[in-house]
């Protein structure tokens, strides 16, 4: 289990943990970004997850003298430090948990102690970068490390590097980093290996499929925590805005979450109260298939097996064969243990 710094639990015994991932859908604007805040509480969020980075964190000098409408695209639609300590405080007024993605130590720094975010997600592009890793480990925070692009040898690099910084607050994400993913590419079944290859922490998946179908059976796999892009317009421009989704589709996703984790029950067997009403109404009786005289002896000639189950079981007519009647019985009637002598 992983405990965030509010208090929220993340595990496989609790209600699944849902991210609304805001990325760029926001299109810089703070006014638009809490506008999306307000609809992901609404369509049943328990969490606004933004992206903290900036011109001078992201690429380096030489991409932008070859690229320079990515730096112009970076700078409109990155969050200033007072934009991000401003939707925290909104998402906190509005009880929904807010976090971000730093790209820098500073960032982690300013989200931690400025904004006090529950945790931290480490992008799916760190999961090589063990030198930040390091440096959020220091922080002390809760982490939610994303895997795409990772092979499993980086995947297990890279958690035992956070256990031997004493990371104990760490929830693995499954990912595809393809924007949208198709099904036949997402692997669902890593969710299971996870589970199993670090039983010490809890695994949970970042979606960047289209539709609900993909989140839902990752919960049936035991992910306990969803992370899915969300957006107010999905026909706006933007990146990776076309595949994420609008709040009636979010709504429509947790609830099918929802109903797939409330029916994973447990691995136990176990019949409900309900369930053994009704093998009383379904099952077979042994009942007469002739009428029957007193002091009849009972051969498997003479019952056959019919509902309702609340005479000698199926199962048990065996103990019947050679046994006689007390008294007589007609055909159709059920065989009770009051019947034998």
């Amino acid at each position: 289990m992983v405990k965030f710094r509010n208090g929220k639990e993340i595990s496989n015994l609790v209600r699944p943990y849902f991210i609304a991932e805001m990325n760029t859908s926001h299109l810089g604007d703070v006014s638009t970004a809490k506008e999306m805040i307000i609809a992901a509480k609404q369509s049943g969020a328990n969490c606004v997850k933004f992206q903290s980075w900036g011109t001078d964190t992201l690429y380096s000098d030489a991409y932008y003298r070859e690229n320079p409408i990515a730096k112009r695209f970076v700078k409109k639609f990155s969050l200033s430090d007072d934009q991000i300590s401003d939707l925290a405080n909104f998402a906190k007024s509005n009880e929904i948990d807010f976090s971000s993605t730093p790209y820098s130590i500073d960032e982690a720094v300013f989200l931690v102690e400025q904004c006090n975010v529950p945790f931290l997600k480490i992008a799916s592009m760190e999961l090589n970068n063990h030198i930040f890793l390091k440096q959020l480990s220091k922080l002390k925070v809760p982490l939610v490390l994303s895997t795409g692009m990772g092979s499993f040898n980086e995947i297990e690099a890279a958690v035992a590097l956070l256990k031997t910084e004493n990371v104990k607050n760490l929830v693995i994400l499954h990912c595809t980093s393809i924007y949208p993913s198709k099904p036949e590419i997402i692997n669902l079944r890593n969710i299971s290996m996870l589970k199993k290859s670090f039983e010490d922490f809890p695994i949970g998946f970042s979606d960047h499929s289209e539709g609900i179908g993909v989140p839902t059976a990752a919960i049936a796999l035991g992910a306990c925590l969803i992370e899915k892009h969300f957006t107010l317009d999905k026909t706006q421009i933007g990146m990776d805005n076309g595949m994420a989704t609008e709040p009636e589709e979010f709504k429509n996703m947790v609830e099918s979450c929802l109903i797939a984790y409330h029916a994973l029950g447990e691995e136990s067997r176990s019949l409900t109260h309900e369930e053994l009403e009704m093998a009383i109404k379904m099952r077979r009786s042994v009942v007469c298939k002739v009428d029957l005289q007193p002091n009849e002896l009972i051969t498997i000639e003479k019952i056959e097996f019919k509902r309702p189950g609340t005479g000698i079981s199926v199962d048990r007519h065996h103990d019947l064969i050679g046994k006689k009647l007390k008294k007589g019985k007609l055909k159709g009637d059920l065989i009770y243990e009051t019947d034998i002598s």
